[in-house]
């Protein structure tokens, strides 16, 4: 095992529980799946990207641990929630849901149509909605469980080129509360983990120039690199009973940009 893949934190909670992340095969979510595996957790994930998530799940599988990977485009809200309950008919309740699949394409106003509006609600908002539609009757018969909805700090530091996306990850904020507020009683935690500027392989091919890193080195309090890792350990925390009076927060992973 590699440093970067070490546990920092143990959460024996964690072990045996049934665990479904969406966009779990790249960049964050590949993280997550990781790090949940890595805890004794039952790791179930999805992804379009089919090729990268049947490799990790083989990898994770070939060291003892248990991951379950399906192909599931998210935004096919029947699909999605298909493939959520077929992982409980054959591993048990979801107890941990993390809404991480994402996908934040830049665009002007100008350019703006409604069928990229449309898509882009389905990729960053709608599917986090619908998941949580399917996990909360299972979590209420198990007796509790942990919804981590995955915001960004886009729409709070204003990021150019970026409204409709920024629009629904201010949206997140509001449905985590709401769904905090709605099945609190259940025993059913609702938060937000909030990115910041994370160094995935995509953002560092696609948008991290130069002039980005200034950009990090001059918002960030604290220097370096965010990474994945980073996002994961608080998600690890907000999953587990460590956080069991923690709901309706946003929890913001940014080295002190905002």
């Amino acid at each position: 095992m590699s440093d970067a893949a070490r546990p920092i934190a143990i959460y024996p909670d964690l072990a045996g529980k049934v665990v479904f992340i969406s966009g779990g095969a790249t960049g964050i979510g590949e993280e997550l799946t990781e790090a949940y595996a890595r805890q004794g957790a039952v790791t179930c994930f999805v992804d379009i990207a089919e090729k990268e998530g049947e490799a990790l799940e083989a990898r994770l599988n070939a060291e003892g641990l248990k991951a379950r990977f399906a192909y599931c485009d998210i935004t096919k809200t029947a699909d999605l929630q298909a493939a959520i309950r077929q992982f409980a008919a054959e591993e048990g309740p979801i107890r941990v849901l993390l809404n991480n699949a994402a996908n934040d394409k830049r665009h002007d106003l100008e350019g703006l149509t409604e069928e990229f509006f449309d898509q882009t609600i389905a990729v960053n908002l709608r599917h986090q909605m619908f998941a949580a539609q399917a996990v909360v009757p299972m979590m209420k018969v198990a007796g509790g469980g942990s919804i981590v909805n995955f915001g960004s700090v886009s729409w709070m530091i204003k990021n150019p080129n970026l409204a409709a996306y920024a629009a629904c990850k201010a949206a997140v904020h509001g449905m985590t509360r709401c769904l905090a507020r709605d099945h609190g009683a259940d025993g059913i935690r609702v938060n937000t983990l909030v990115p910041g500027w994370v160094m995935t392989d995509k953002q560092l091919k696609l948008w991290v120039d130069d002039a980005a890193r200034e950009t990090i080195k001059m918002n960030q309090c604290l220097p370096g690199q965010l990474l994945p890792r980073h996002i994961a350990q608080m998600a690890l925390f907000l999953g587990s009973e460590a956080s069991a009076m923690c709901t309706a927060q946003n929890y913001i992973v940014d080295g002190g940009w905002t």
